[in-house]
């Protein structure tokens, strides 16, 4: 099957589902079930100023295929001001079609501006849980505080201890994933929890890995708790992979076929809106979202679009490859569109939420013997220089850029060119660990030491599992860096490790805590 081929019956799929959307002749209205349906919990996410979309998705028995009858199954869904759900402002229907393994996205809009609601669905005699969510405030308006917290990297093998705390953290107006929200290896007998099967290829692989993560009973409190803006990384996929181009370097138009049951298990299981929705091995996922004048999130895919690595994707010296000027990280359309919005903005914080470090360093054992890693934006250098030297011409307010990946947390200063380190300043970036990946971690004084010393614009160093909360107001920005103590082993206490304040006007990171 070729990729045009491909995109055709993918194509002709997403017809058939829309069919049974549109006109839902043969949906059951009340299905029986033994199980509780609502096995994955409920979510919502990318929030406007007038709305918000709402998903769960119909899985009795979650991780064997979903339990479900190959049936559209009618859902029904209510929206409330109050926690209680007595005050009913909006509801309605949904179609869960097999098509999309019975998944539920309700887009809605019309709501009022700036205030919490609260929803849940049923479907026959089940209810789900009652989970809370937000429209953003106007986009003229300028609130006075944005509160968010960011994530990444949740593989399952360990305990999501970082969700539990974050969840208790009520006051959080969002939750950005960055990426890895699952991981496709197969089980590790080493560790504490395991994987459902070996490594995932294929749709109905990637439907059960994501409805494995989905159980966890942390993750879908934190889903309960604020509405999520997502966007991938590489394992949602394969490690490290490039555009059309995975690890074992296989053919271009066989991996675009797992990618495509990957991207539509993704979309299966997230709070998407329908543009989202992908075709075959493609889909639309770099975004705008608003948080009235105070903060715009410019959501990127650094995955889908990018050029192999010119260097391999292992740390190492620059090659001839390294200076390549047609490497591209997010393709040439999502530059553009990144460029013209970041020049129309209006917003005091302008955010790049995205996967990889920004900053570039120098980890190498000595000065002689430079090593920089090829799979974040320092090994596509060309690329990483047009969008440095964008900021740093086109001064867009406040950029602030927020970056998962590395299982580490950073806090660092963007130089303008990395190599050249009488560079100016041109963004602060805030890098958050894994919730779990790489276990429970430490504090590699070493490694700590020998990095910031080679490298000025890095600020802050650590090696435990967390999450990073931020506080943003029109005068400043503060971000304080969760770290737990251990995930090897459930319920692990928390520390706030370090905080870190950027002040409107400047890129300089402070540390204050």
């Amino acid at each position: 099957m070729n990729r045009r081929t491909f995109l055709e019956w993918q194509t002709g799929l997403f017809a058939l589902a829309l069919v049974g959307d549109r006109f839902g002749g043969r949906a059951t209205a009340a299905p029986k079930f033994s199980k509780n349906p609502f096995t994955l919990g409920v979510a919502s996410g990318d929030p406007a100023s007038d709305g918000f979309v709402l998903w769960t998705r119909l899985a009795p028995d979650p991780i064997q295929g979903g339990g479900m009858r190959p049936d559209p199954v009618r859902v029904a869904w209510e929206v409330a001001e109050d926690e209680g759900m007595r005050k009913i402002v909006r509801k309605g229907e949904a179609i869960a079609s097999p098509e999309l393994a019975h998944s539920v996205h309700v887009e809605l809009e019309g709501l009022a501006a700036d205030r919490w609601y609260w929803y849940r669905f049923r479907a026959g005699d089940a209810e789900s849980a009652v989970g809370r969510a937000r429209t953003m405030p106007p986009l003229q308006a300028t609130p006075g505080k944005l509160r968010f917290a960011f994530a990444s990297c949740q593989d399952y093998h360990y305990y999501y201890t970082a969700w539990q705390h974050l969840a208790q953290e009520k006051d959080l107006d969002l939750i950005v994933h960055l990426g890895d929200y699952i991981y496709e290896n197969g089980p590790r007998p080493d560790r504490p929890r395991q994987h459902n099967s070996p490594e995932i290829v294929s749709l109905g692989d990637y439907r059960n890995r994501l409805a494995l993560y989905k159980t966890d009973e942390h993750l879908q409190a934190a889903h309960l708790l604020a509405p999520f803006v997502v966007t991938w990384d590489d394992h949602e996929v394969e490690n490290n992979y490039a555009g059309a181009m995975d690890q074992e370097g296989s053919r271009p138009e066989e991996f675009l076929k797992r990618r495509a049951g990957a991207y539509q298990a993704y979309y299966e299981h997230q709070p998407l809106r329908s543009f989202s929705k992908p075709i075959g091995p493609d889909m639309q996922l770099y975004r705008r979202i608003s948080f009235g004048r105070l903060a715009d999130f410019f959501v990127l895919d650094t995955r889908q679009f990018r050029s192999n690595q010119p260097c391999g994707d292992k740390s190492g010296k620059p090659c001839d490859g390294f200076f390549d000027p047609r490497a591209t990280m997010l393709g040439e359309k999502q530059e553009r569109w990144l460029a013209d919005g970041l020049s129309h903005a209006s917003a005091q914080w302008n955010v790049l939420a995205q996967q990889v470090i920004l900053s570039g360093f120098d980890r190498g054992q000595t000065d002689d013997e430079p090593s920089y890693s090829m799979d974040q934006w320092s090994g596509y250098y060309s690329a990483r220089n047009r969008l440095t030297r964008f900021l740093n011409e086109a001064k867009p307010s406040n950029p602030v850029v927020i970056t998962g990946d590395v299982h580490s947390n950073w806090a660092s200063e963007v130089p303008l060119d990395f190599l050249d380190h009488r560079s100016p300043s041109v963004a602060a970036e805030f890098v958050g660990t894994s919730i779990t990946s790489g276990g429970d971690g430490g504090a590699n004084v070493e490694y700590r030491d020998r990095v910031l010393a080679k490298n000025p614009w890095l600020k802050h160093y650590n090696g435990q599992r967390g999450y990073v909360s931020c506080t943003v107001t029109p005068q400043a920005w503060r971000a304080d860096y969760k770290t737990m103590e251990y995930v090897s082993k459930p319920n692990g206490p928390a520390q706030n490790n370090a905080s870190f304040l950027v002040r409107s006007g400047s890129p300089t990171v402070e540390k204050i805590a």
